[in-house]
């Protein structure tokens, strides 16, 4: 077992260092790095994500490329524009709704990604769950055009229910995080006709094979994400996306660069 703890490039997610735990097991390693916060209960799945890993449990992938997406955290236009054309990556996922920061902030970052993408790249939002209803309905058609076109918008509001509504009511696709990997029911996305893609986490989600049964299940095309994890961590997320039947997006799988 190791312990690490790994300063972060930029502050993400409230955080500027990442911490977790390296478990060796009979066929290699895994990570094990809930937040800080997370009680018992939540961070149990991750925990067993780590044993899946170190175990050697991954099924068979059907790929042997994963395609990825580079993140630009809630930096400034010019930092965003440098890190979109570091990243090399043809689809970007941009946080927005950051607290502190305006609504003309996001919109400059979004056209300094676009402009650093070209009209080709592709151009994703997340919120993290941070707007209300009506801040939905009014921001997305802003940040739509700001970005030259969004590919979707992850996580607009907290609430299953809210995200269904958005959904109705806008032309950009909705992508549901939170509202699978934190709910008792993830399934509710699906019965609510709630979003248009389920971005699935592995550690949150309690592994490889656990997140497989949810994709068959829920029935919407998938994105595979990290929970900002190491190298050792992100392996299990490419598992995940190698093994998935069909994998239409990006996945958030190039994060390491957020860590020192």
């Amino acid at each position: 077992m190791r312990v690490y703890s790994l300063p972060m490039r930029t502050r993400f997610r409230g955080i500027t260092v990442r911490e977790g735990v390296l478990i060796h097991g009979p066929a290699g390693w895994g990570e094990w790095s809930p937040f800080l916060e997370y009680d018992d209960e939540v961070a149990e799945p991750w925990l067993r994500c780590a044993e899946e890993a170190a175990a050697g449990e991954w099924p068979a992938p059907l790929r042997d490329t994963v395609p990825v997406n580079v993140t630009v955290p809630a930096v400034d236009a010019e930092r965003a524009h440098a890190i979109v054309v570091a990243g090399g990556c043809r689809t970007a996922k941009v946080k927005v709704a950051e607290p502190g920061q305006s609504p003309a902030d996001d919109e400059a970052r979004l056209e300094a990604v676009r402009d650093a993408l070209g009209p080709g790249g592709r151009v994703r939002i997340d919120v993290n769950g941070l707007w209300d209803l009506a801040t939905a309905l009014a921001r997305i058609p802003v940040l739509d055009r700001a970005a030259g076109g969004l590919e979707y918008v992850e996580q607009p509001c907290a609430s299953v229910e809210e995200l269904a509504a958005v959904r109705r009511a806008v032309d950009v696709p909705i992508a549901a995080d939170e509202s699978i990997r934190r709910a008792a029911d993830p399934y509710r996305v699906r019965d609510l006709e709630a979003a248009d893609v389920a971005v699935l986490k592995v550690q949150p989600l309690g592994g490889v094979r656990a997140c497989l049964r949810i994709a068959e299940d829920i029935g919407l095309p998938v994105v595979v994400s990290s929970a900002l994890e190491t190298s050792v961590g992100i392996a299990a997320g490419v598992a995940l996306a190698a093994a998935l039947p069909e994998l239409p997006y990006a996945c958030g799988l190039a994060t390491v660069q957020l860590l020192e």
